[in-house]
């Protein structure tokens, strides 16, 4: 290679001293998926005392990831801030596999979504990552949820704001956005997109995702866009559906075909029933 274009490399690489590996961030994550789930442990915990020092062990962690710290707080402080959460964010999973259990037919048991369902695990990463956005920590956040997406085909961007009781059923090729937000006893199935009409980045700042109200349900291949979308609550989307304007609560949307003899092809038309 060109001993200058190597000279550039270098630079990069120097720039980047302190730039936390992933695999130490997917390991941040891994060992505290581990302390609030025994499904998720190395091996088992005997004695509180082993437990506190596995939450010790995960605290050093996240006190090593945040070597160079871009919003000007002490780490400590973020470190402080983010493990006093932890009991909330245990608390809204079990809302999650609770929804998930009562929502899929298929689930013998909670232990099993905790331990089988790649849904969980898409929101865990989420939950636990949402929690450090809100601290405004840059990058490591979405290095935890595109670990959860490379791992489950669940793609949830950290900024997303999702309400408790959220079930993710199958999941494979679900997208939801930065600015989308979800409300409570909401299900979504496999290849649901919740996207933006515009990418210009002078929207950066703006809502560019739908928004989903309370007890909704959004069948697989379903497609919601835009920031001025709202899905009213008790509202049912069928699959295949592609919609970019609210809809009332209580609403049905999905698709009928219709037969056309003459050509013998068939054409969709949209229902909408309030």
């Amino acid at each position: 290679m060109d001993q200058n274009f190597i000279n550039q490399l270098y630079k990069n690489h120097t720039h980047c001293k302190e730039c936390p590996p992933g695999s130490l961030i997917h390991s941040f994550f891994e060992q505290l998926l581990g302390v609030l789930f025994p499904n998720f442990a190395n091996e088992p915990v005997r004695s509180e005392d082993e437990l506190n020092k596995k939450i010790e062990q995960v605290t050093a962690l996240l006190h090593r990831i945040l070597v160079k710290n871009q919003n000007g707080q002490k780490n400590e402080e973020i470190v402080s801030s983010f493990f006093n959460s932890v009991e909330s964010i245990f608390n809204e999973l079990q809302t999650d596999i609770e929804a998930t259990y009562l929502g899929d037919p298929a689930a013998k048991s909670r232990e099993e979504i905790v331990r089988a369902y790649p849904g969980f695990y898409a929101i865990a990463a989420y939950r636990i990552a949402h929690q450090l956005y809100k601290q405004n920590i840059e990058n490591i956040p979405r290095l935890i949820t595109e670990y959860a997406h490379s791992k489950t085909g669940i793609d949830i961007h950290p900024g997303a704001k999702i309400g408790k009781h959220f079930c993710i059923d199958h999941g494979t090729g679900i997208v939801i956005g930065e600015t989308a937000v979800i409300g409570e006893n909401v299900k979504l199935y496999q290849g649901v997109t919740l996207g933006a009409l515009s990418v210009r980045k002078a929207d950066a700042l703006i809502q560019r995702h739908p928004t989903i109200e309370d007890h909704v349900i959004v069948y697989a291949g379903a497609t919601i866009l835009g920031g001025n979308t709202v899905v009213g609550h008790h509202s049912v989307i069928g699959g295949n559906v592609w919609l970019t304007s609210s809809v009332a609560p209580n609403s049905k949307i999905y698709y009928k075909a219709h037969m056309h003899n003459e050509l013998d092809k068939t054409t969709d038309t949209i229902i909408y029933k309030p």
